[in-house]
């Protein structure tokens, strides 16, 4: 009895743990059928003893902790232990929902078993198809599985030899997938997470910047992201706060003797706002300067760079930027090109922004780049400079206004002379500390303020104008060098190797009143020859590589160099009208721009004084030949040309009229030389302007009534003028007209891909060649045969018709001349015997 009490006590004080309980299950993987509720009706699980579950599984309350943990260990030690049997034996786990546990003889819960039924190639596919379809889909996923367990079980022969057949490397596309998966997951989720973390920084910087001036080390700490969407963003972030935040003003460094100075709360907060935002400004430009070099950030570093130069053109590390954007001016890129041009010109026009200093640092990066490229740039880089503004009367008022102060000062001086001053040595030092004062407040405004002194803006306008005449003479030289080279070696290809002469030549006629006189001689000199002319006495023209646009670009910019210097160069500009004179004929309208020939007609005839007789019939009957055979616009350009020619020299109508000889004024010459290089040497006095009869069937309006006003000059006197159509010069005629020629242009209308489709079905057809064997060709001669003589006898017919008419209107007006001639030879008879009588008289 003894032994059992004690048995039994010691069964008492054995510690026995709580069973394991089952794994958790979301409530969406519970499978309730309708038998497990039928059989929770009939067995009447209504009520549970709360008391004796708590009793049960709180049965290690009370005894020694230490024990407790140690068997806790221990249940673990066995769990591991058993693990890699389970593997070895390749048993699956049966779920947890689907069949309750057995609870063994020790209290652990034991989950039943099953034989694996199926390859690791299969169960692979199902996970990752549950994965894919989510949590709605786990319910039939899990189905399929009980089913083929249980079909499995009824066939494991079958299964076991089909097993070693069909595995393969345990789970490795399982886990390549899924971490592809999760690598793209959670880069979507870091780039949302850094874009709103970029959002809020930036909100917290222009909300306040001096407090949140730190956020900016944040947001330059993002933008070093390895994503190449988060690098933009940043980059674009950062643009948009810099340009937010930056001062109205250049901050400058302090000196040792500030920084020893004791300043207040305040000062000191500004201070630690400034060095951070220049220190954080300049890593940025870093950044920027470093991305440009990659293809992908080049665009974007570009921009970001464009939109600071424009916004605070003012503000520390101008030059930086300057730099770069002058260097991406000849990008190859459009729009980088663009962009860059467009800031530069922004600079150029809004000086207020940064007192003139940018625009002469701009205008020599440009012109080193021109040096160091040898003029191999494109045409956008030089075309800026037409943006420039100069203001050549600056200055002049106020030296007139000085002259005239010290005349009156010297009055009152003589007013006051005589007038004895007693002013003691007390008055004399307060007025030099007055003037002292007032100077270093005039140092502190000019300072501060945007707005330079005359004297100072004047400095840099001719500094800035040095440096574009240089950069202009350097391109003429080249070109001149490079013409000569190619004519030598005989390589004829008009424009290839002068891309930035047309922009060189346009802006040398915008700036031609500002180049001074000691290089005039030199510069026209250097542009006749460019234009082509030679000075050979053959006559031979010089061969030029120039186009004919840049030719004529030549002489107008000659012509516009010596007008702009009140003709004060005793120069002879007859070659550059001989060279016009020979270049209309060379004229293109589809390669040479027409443009420019309308200004060459204004700049060399029209704007000029009463030109020479023999020279102005030579250009009148030039410039009617061309009208003829060119368009529209060419044609009104040179019709309102020679109608001026014709206003200016009343001996020229002449040519109007219908003599073989031209009138009475054939000069030297007696017959018309069309092919004469000189035109003096021409002969035009002794032609007849018989293409303006042409001109007036014209099928442009404007062309065939300006051709009938200057007919009509024939019948008016010397001194009369027809009446005026158009008041314009040549110019203004030709862009009229061309943009009247555009607009009057039908839409096209884009067609559908199917109507594409279509057409192209109906005019190309592919046939197979054994269908056109088998297809029968023949063809009825007896048909063919009187088609073709229908088809014939209609052309005979037709041109039969068009002879008779030929001959009838010959023989009308035949009949009308003979008419005429009568009614001539009546007056003539009236009049000499009228005449005899008067004289009988």
């Amino acid at each position: 009895m003894g032994k059992r009490s004690g048995s039994k006590r010691k069964d008492k004080n054995k510690v026995i743990l709580p069973p394991e309980l089952p794994p958790e299950v979301d409530d969406d993987a519970v499978d309730v059928s309708d038998e497990d509720i039928e059989f929770y009706s009939l067995n009447k699980f209504h009520h549970f003893d709360q008391e004796h579950i708590d009793r049960y599984i709180k049965r290690t309350a009370g005894h020694d902790e230490a024990e407790v943990e140690r068997l806790y260990e221990e249940r673990e030690k066995r769990k591991a232990l058993r693990r890699p049997r389970e593997e070895e034996d390749g048993d699956l786990e049966v779920d947890p929902v689907d069949a309750l546990p057995i609870k063994n003889l020790q209290g652990e819960l034991v989950y039943n078993r099953a034989k694996k039924a199926r390859s690791e190639e299969n169960v692979g596919s199902m996970k990752s198809k549950a994965q894919e379809n989510g949590a709605d889909t786990k319910q039939g996923i899990k189905k399929d599985e009980q089913t083929g367990k249980s079909k499995n079980k009824k066939g494991g022969d079958k299964v076991k030899n089909t097993q070693p057949q069909t595995e393969v490397p345990k789970g490795k596309l399982h886990s390549d997938v899924l971490e592809e998966v999760k690598e793209e997951l959670s880069a979507e989720e870091l780039f949302e997470k850094k874009k709103a973390q970029l959002a809020e920084l930036g909100m917290a910087m222009l909300e306040d910047p001096e407090s949140n001036i730190r956020s900016l080390n944040d947001m330059l700490s993002i933008s070093n992201d390895k994503d190449q969407k988060v690098v933009k963003l940043g980059l674009m972030s950062l643009l948009a706060v810099f340009k937010d935040i930056i001062p109205s003003y250049r901050i400058r460094q302090l000196t040792e003797k500030e920084l020893a100075v004791e300043v207040s709360k305040d000062v000191k907060k500004t201070r630690y706002y400034e060095y951070t935002l220049i220190r954080c400004y300049k890593a940025y430009l870093q950044k920027l300067i470093s991305l440009e070099k990659q293809p992908h950030f080049y665009s974007v570093s570009v921009r970001c760079m464009c939109a600071l130069l424009d916004t605070a053109p003012h503000f520390n590390f101008r030059e930086s930027l300057l730099a770069n954007v002058a260097k991406n001016l000849s990008s190859s890129d459009d729009l980088v090109r663009k962009m860059c041009c467009e800031t530069i010109r922004s600079i150029f026009i809004n000086e207020g922004k940064h007192r003139g200093e940018a625009t002469i640092e701009a205008v020599r990066l440009i012109a080193d780049h021109v040096k160091l490229n040898d003029c191999q740039l494109h045409p956008d880089s030089i075309e800026v400079f037409l943006s420039l503004r100069f203001d050549e009367d600056l200055g002049e008022d106020e030296t007139e206004e000085q002259k005239v102060k010290p005349k009156k000062n010297k009055h009152r001086q003589n007013q006051e002379a005589p007038k004895p001053l007693t002013a003691s040595d007390k008055k004399k030092t307060r007025q030099e500390l007055i003037s002292k004062a007032r100077e270093e407040v005039d140092a502190d405004l000019r300072a501060v303020s945007f707005t330079l002194d005359p004297k100072e803006r004047k400095r840099i306008q001719r500094e800035t104008l040095s440096a574009l005449f240089e950069t202009y003479f350097r391109i003429l030289k080249h070109s001149m060098s490079t013409s000569n080279l190619r004519s030598k070696v005989n390589i004829v290809s008009p424009g290839a190797s002068h891309l930035l002469l047309a922009p060189c030549l346009e802006g040398l006629g915008k700036f031609s009143h500002l180049i001074d006189l000691d290089f005039m001689g030199e510069l026209i000199a250097c542009l006749k020859k460019l234009s082509g002319f030679s000075d050979r006495q053959d006559g031979t023209p010089h061969d030029s590589t120039l186009s004919v646009s840049e030719r004529m670009q030549c002489c107008i910019v000659a012509f516009k160099v010596w007008r702009s210097n009140l003709e004060a160069l005793n120069v002879d500009l007859q070659d550059f009208f001989v060279q016009l004179y020979n270049l209309i004929l060379e004229y293109r309208p589809d390669r040479d721009r027409g443009e420019v020939l309308a200004d060459a007609l204004k700049t060399l005839l029209w704007e000029g004084k009463q030109q020479d007789m023999l020279r102005a019939a030579a250009f009148i009957k030039r410039l009617a030949t061309f009208a003829l055979s060119f368009g529209s616009a060419e044609a009104i350009a040179a019709l309102v040309t020679l109608k001026h020619l014709l206003q200016k020299n009343s001996k020229c109508r002449n040519m109007l009229e219908n003599d073989s000889g031209g009138g009475s004024l054939s000069c030297l010459v007696a017959k018309y030389n069309p092919e004469a290089k000189d035109p003096y040497l021409s002969g035009a006095l002794a032609s007849v302007l018989w293409e303006l009869s042409l001109l007036e069937k014209h099928y442009d309006i404007s062309v065939s009534s300006m051709a009938s006003n200057i007919l009509s000059m024939a019948t008016l006197n010397p001194t009369q003028n027809p009446v005026p159509i158009l008041n314009v010069n040549p110019l203004e005629a030709y862009r009229d007209l061309s943009i009247e020629r555009e607009l009057s242009k039908p839409a096209s209308k884009a067609l559908s891909l199917n109507l594409k489709k279509r057409r192209r079905g109906k005019e190309f057809v592919a046939l197979n060649p054994d269908v056109l064997q088998k297809a029968d060709c023949s063809v009825d001669k007896e048909e063919l045969e009187e088609k073709l003589q229908s088809h014939f006898a209609v052309l005979r017919g037709i041109s039969e018709n068009e002879r008779l008419r030929a001959e009838l209107n010959h023989t009308s007006s035949s009949i009308n001349m003979y008419k005429e001639y009568k009614k001539q030879k009546k007056k003539n008879m009236k009049s000499k015997i009228i005449k005899k009588k008067v004289a009988r008289v």
